[in-house]
Order: structure tokens, then sequence, then C-alpha cells
């Protein structure tokens, strides 16, 4: 490039053209950095501070050199400005705002200029290299990519993709696979992002979505669309499961990606280091989707807490280990698969969790409504867990116990809200106690219990309240221990986690809360003080 500054106009021309197809960029970028870098080389020889041009017939390679002046009335610079009486002396009929161009001898460029000027080249095809990279695999976020790894360094693999280069991290690898430099690789394009050394492509052999395309590679109904991958979830290197549905009755998804004794599967298989694939039927009901997803387990019953986002999945004894799975494999991939917590346990664990809430339910009934341990007993069997449930169902349900009548129904009723009744007086000694304001109890949605809860969290004044963020005092406690690391702090979810409020209820409170912040603000003293001068005036 040093010689293509001092070089002959075809000369010119032909390394611009052979820079464009080498790099596969636009000529005019080419022909464009030339001219930055002669103008800057000119600069240098006539001085830093004129306004020189330069231009580039990209057909005949013709190089023409200018100064551009503008004329105004009152010259501040020198070298880029001129006065009207300069300019009619330069160029007759010039005016106040026009640019007058002083043509310009050829440059002969020195050694250093010719170095520099190769700089200036050479960093603007590289930035329009890379932003030609980034523009071309910006849209290509979840293809199957395959490229010829270039290098191994320290863990990760750099793969040559032809006009660019990706990189395969340590954590997107597939565990125990051996990777030599001149392998082909087939990855999946993860993430673009445009950096300062340029673009920056992600890829991954470890993601769900690489074996989703896989198969779709592989299955034809997948990529026409008649059969549709709905979830997938994997452990790399080891196991993965996938949901299928297929939009047409008369076709098996199973049977479709399995393929004709395995074909179309283990095609999949090999490509993922003998990754084992367990492909399940996907449904819209829960319940069956998470008894699909743990096979082969064998599952009695399953239990959906939607407010929690938890399920609780009954085995027989025999079965807690094979639904478990290696290492808490099985379970975690159906977790994954569903995307809500998964609880495991027996028979005789589930039977035990049940007695132990049947028999406090009981003593809870007992001891609140003064009812005998039959009555109570059958009120747990109806489904009653809370004295709210109690005392807020209408008479009617309660009487349609059998056994039970409207007047019995109405006792028990009037007994529920007087035990409702002593718990709030308790609650407001208690957080009197603690010394919290009156002024909290009027917030919407808070309890007297809840009060007192915010009290022993030192949370005692509006101000208090105010300051708190949303996730602080609703944010629910995540109890899923299996996915939290011993060393990691301890989540202890928002103050008032327990209660079971929701996020549109935290926000409530709060603003409520800040509202006296804004009626301050809304009664300056400047009105005070304006209402005092009117008072002075009416009295004179």
């Amino acid at each position: 490039m040093a010689t293509a500054i001092s070089a002959n106009r075809a000369e010119l021309i032909a390394i611009a053209n052979s820079v464009a197809s080498e790099k596969m960029i636009d000529k005019a970028i080419v022909i464009e950095a030339m001219e930055d870098a002669i103008q800057r080389a000119a600069r240098a020889r006539y001085g830093a501070e004129n306004d020189i041009r330069a231009k580039l017939d990209p057909d005949t390679g013709d190089l023409r050199l200018w100064r551009v002046v503008e004329v105004v009335e009152a010259v501040e610079d020198y070298f880029r400005q001129v006065d009207i009486r300069q300019a009619q002396k330069l160029q007759p009929g010039a005016a106040v705002g026009d640019f007058i161009v002083d043509p310009l001898p050829p440059i002969d460029l020195g050694r250093i200029d010719a170095q520099s000027a190769k700089q200036v080249i050479f960093q603007k095809v590289r930035d329009a290299e890379r932003e030609r990279q980034y523009e071309e695999f910006k849209d290509r976020v979840g293809e199957i990519i395959t490229g010829v790894v270039k290098s191994v360094e320290f863990g990760h693999v750099v793969v040559n993709l032809g006009r660019a280069e990706g990189v395969i991290r340590r954590d997107q690898q597939i565990p125990r696979e051996v990777v030599r430099v001149g392998d082909r690789v087939r990855s999946v394009v993860l993430n673009v992002r445009r950096e300062n050394r340029g673009p920056q492509i992600f890829l991954s052999r470890a993601h769900p979505e690489f074996m989703k395309k896989l198969f779709a590679q592989e299955v034809p109904e997948i990529y026409d669309g008649i059969i549709e991958i709905k979830a997938a979830a994997r452990d790399p290197g080891s196991r993965a499961k996938i949901g299928v549905i297929s939009r047409d009755g008369s076709i098996d998804p199973v049977g479709a990606c399995v393929g004709m004794k395995g074909s179309r599967v283990q095609a999949v298989v090999q490509e993922m280091q003998g990754e084992k694939i367990d492909i399940i039927p996907w449904s819209e009901d829960t319940a069956t989707f998470v008894v699909n997803a743990l096979q082969p387990a064998t599952v009695s019953r399953v239990v959906i807490d939607e407010d929690e986002g938890r399920i609780e999945v009954v085995v027989p004894d025999d079965q807690l280990s094979l639904a478990i799975g290696r290492r808490g494999q099985n379970v975690r991939l159906a977790s994954q698969l569903t995307g809500k917590a998964i609880d495991i346990m027996t028979e005789a664990d589930a039977s035990e969790k049940r007695q132990k809430e049947f028999v406090e339910r009981s003593e809870l009934f007992q001891n609140e409504l003064d009812v005998d341990e039959t009555l109570s007993q059958l009120l747990v069997a109806e489904g009653f867990g809370e004295l709210e449930e109690v005392a807020y169902v209408s008479i009617d349900e309660l009487a349609s116990i059998e056994g039970f009548d409207d007047e019995l129904a109405q006792e028990l009723q009037n007994r529920a809200l007087e035990a409702l009744d002593r718990r709030e007086v308790v609650a407001r000694e208690q957080r009197q106690a603690l010394g919290v304001e009156d002024a909290l109890a009027e917030m919407p949605h808070l309890t007297e219990a809840m009060l007192v809860t915010l009290g022993k969290a030192g949370i005692k004044t509006l101000d208090d309240l105010a300051d708190l963020a949303t996730d602080e005092l609703v944010a629910k406690k995540r109890v899923d221990q299996r996915r939290q690391r011993k060393e990691g702090p301890e989540d202890k979810g928002g103050v008032l986690a327990e209660y079971g409020l929701t996020e549109d209820q935290g926000n409530e409170i709060i603003m409520a809360a800040r509202a006296h912040w804004f009626e301050d603000e809304n009664t300056p003293d400047g009105d005070t003080q304006g209402e005092d001068a009117h008072a002075a005036e009416t009295s004179q």
C-alpha cells in the first residue's frame, strides 16, 4: 500500500479493485479511504490548519487537490475564511457564504507520509470489513453454521466461517469433546455483538437451540412446520429431552422424529457426541406433560401449585431413584422442559405430609372455633384450611356439607369472624408495642399481621415504607434448594413475601406511602407567605 499513493493512475485503480474484491467490500469505500489518506498527507505538507480536499476518480484514476475557504464578513480563522474584499480579488462576484476553491499542485509523498497513508487506508478497510461481517451475521442468530477450527485458545475454540471468525466458548462446548485444528464443526449462532475489535460471533454446541436446529435438518416434517418442537432441555454430552407436537393428526410426532429404525434421531445423537435424547409428546395439560417428561419413571399423582409455580409429583417407592435420575438429571431436565419447579416424593412421604397438614388444620379449627374433633376434621375433609375460608364463604356452601344445617353454618361463621377479630386485636397490640405508626394501618392491602412483620423488620414509619422498592416488599423467596449453590447468599425474598401479595399490590402500597411527599411539594411555603401578605393588606 505504500506504493499505492505514489503509483500512477492505472495502478491506483487496480489496487482499489484488488483490495475491494479481496476483502469483499464496496470499491467506493476503498476509494474513500485513499482520498482520506491523501488529504491527511496534503495537510501535513501544506499545513494542518487548511481545509484541503482530495478527489480520486474511480474510473480514470485522476487525482485532484484543492483548498477551500469560506467568504465571511469578519474573519476569525485566517486559514479557512476570507473577507469579502479579498474574496472579490480571488473570485469576482463572490458573496458572503460562498466557498472559494483554490486548486493545489499534486504532491509527491515521502516515506513517512506514505507509511501514514498506508495506515489510514488499512484502518478504513478494516472498519469496513468489520461492519460487513456484522451486517452479514446479525440476522443469522439461531442458524446452524459450519466452519473449520482455526485454533484452540485457553479452552475456547476459534472457528473460521469463511468471511468471518466465530468463537465457541468453553461453557458452550460439549463436555469431553476433543476438537483439533482443521476439524469441521457445526454449531448454532448464539449471539452477534458489535465491539471495538470487530464483531464478536458467539457459537454454541451445548445450547438446546442447536439440538432443535439439528432435528429440523433431519426431520422434514419439522422444517415444513407439520411437527413443532415446543420445548427442549439439555445436559450437554449426557442426556436431553424434547417435547414435540404434530399439527397433522395422521402423523405421529415421536415416530417422525425417531425415523425408520431410529435413523433420524441417531444422526442427531452422533452430531452431539452420543448424547441420549428422550422424545416426548407435548401436551397443553401441564400434569400430562409432566408425567411424560419424567419418563421412564411411573408417576402416581401430580399436584400443581399455580401460585408458587411448583409441581408436586408423587411416585411409588421403587420409582423414586428412577424419577430423580443420576445426580438429579431426570427431574432437572423435566423441570427445564416444563418451566416449573418439580418436587419428587414417595407415596409414603406424600401420605405423611397430608396427614400432618390434616392434623394441623384440625387443631386450628378446634382451638379457634371451639368445636369438637369430629366437626373440625369434617371441615378439613371438605377442603377448608384457613379461618378466612370459613368466615367469608357463603352460608349455603357451609350448610351443604353433610350433617350441617343453616343454623350450624351461621354459628361457625360467627365464631370464625370472632376468632379473626381476636387475632386482629392481638396483632394491633403487638404492632403498637413495636412502635409502628398508625398511618401505616391506613395503607391499602396491609393487615395488622403484615404491620407486625414490617415492625420486626424495622419498617415503622411512612418514610421507611416509601423508601422500599417493590421487590424488597413483596418478592417471593425461591425455595428450590436444588438450584441454589451452597456458597451463595440465601434468598430471603421480600419482607411480606409470605403473605402472597402480587407485584401490582406492592406497587400500590408503596405509591400510597409516597403520596405525602408529593402533598408537601404541592403546598410550598410561598403559598403561605402569599396568604399572610393578603391578610396584611386587608387589615390596612
